[in-house]
């Protein structure tokens, strides 16, 4: 992407917490930053995404240029990252994949967008696949209330995604796709767990008279882990269809907005 176009995208992500428009518009969107190999200096680039456990995938597909981009080539020099995701930033390590584990996640992201094998095609060369994984996310900034509303941003947004590549896939479940709804399980469990086992309590010991909002809460986590469980045992199934698979998503969706917006409501104003 030419320079100038390059920062209008990374002003709007930094301005709309992630959020941009035109061509971009909807997509999975990161900024990452890289050291110049030969500047030393920060260069940043927005970058489409794959999730993939706690970690975040990107290609180095260039639009299908035959060099590799210059942001690889200074990962390539120094490995230590910057990742933007638009409500979060942290550091990660990069890391190429290679072998088999490269193609299968290649293979993955080509059967849920071709772009990235049309692109591989006209480049001429083996597209790199890069793995970003988190080495430190720091301690939460700002007020305790605030740093709640972007966490359950996140998973509102993530399931915005899920619901919108679910509603616009084929006959059959790619399997990429399944590895977005897992990635979506795994961390809204470990969120519920971390409350669970630690902010709950502490709000309790402080504030007795949140009891019944607390038992309230701790009901509505049962409710999702149930539906958390039901989607995973379906995306375990070969023959799942998509059709069905998006009705237990908006099923989930449903129960966990109400939820966030429930414990927003109730817990902001007192972690704020």
């Amino acid at each position: 992407m030419p320079m100038d176009f390059n920062q209008q995208i990374i002003d709007e992500f930094r301005a709309n917490k992630g959020q941009v428009g035109g061509p971009f518009e909807g997509a999975r969107l990161l900024l990452l930053t890289t050291t110049g190999a030969r500047s030393g200096a920060p260069h940043t680039t927005p970058l489409g995404y794959l999730p993939d456990g706690e970690r975040l995938l990107v290609i180095a597909s260039a639009g299908g240029s035959p060099k590799h981009p210059a942001w690889y080539h200074n990962l390539r020099a120094d490995p230590q990252v910057t990742v933007e995701t638009g409500l979060f930033t942290y550091t990660a390590k990069a890391v190429v994949l290679d072998g088999e584990e490269r193609d299968r996640v290649f293979a993955r992201a080509v059967e849920l967008d071709p772009g990235w094998g049309a692109y591989e095609a006209r480049s001429g060369r083996t597209l790199p696949v890069v793995a970003l994984v988190p080495t430190d996310f720091g301690p939460p900034t700002g007020r305790m209330g605030d740093a709640l509303i972007s966490m359950h941003d996140n998973f509102r947004r993530e399931l915005a995604l899920i619901r919108r590549e679910v509603a616009a896939s084929g006959p059959r479940l790619a399997a990429q796709l399944r590895v977005n709804c897992l990635t979506m399980c795994q961390g809204l469990h470990v969120h519920h767990s971390r409350e669970d086992e630690y902010m709950f309590p502490a709000l309790e010991d402080r504030y007795p008279e949140l009891a019944p909002v607390m038992a309230r809460l701790r009901d509505e986590h049962a409710v999702v882990a149930r539906l958390l469980g039901e989607l995973q045992a379906l995306l375990r199934a070969e023959d799942v269809e998509p059709a069905e698979l998006l009705a237990e998503v908006e099923r989930l969706t449903r129960e966990l907005e109400a939820h966030l917006d429930y414990e927003e409501e109730q817990l902001v104003p007192l972690l704020n």
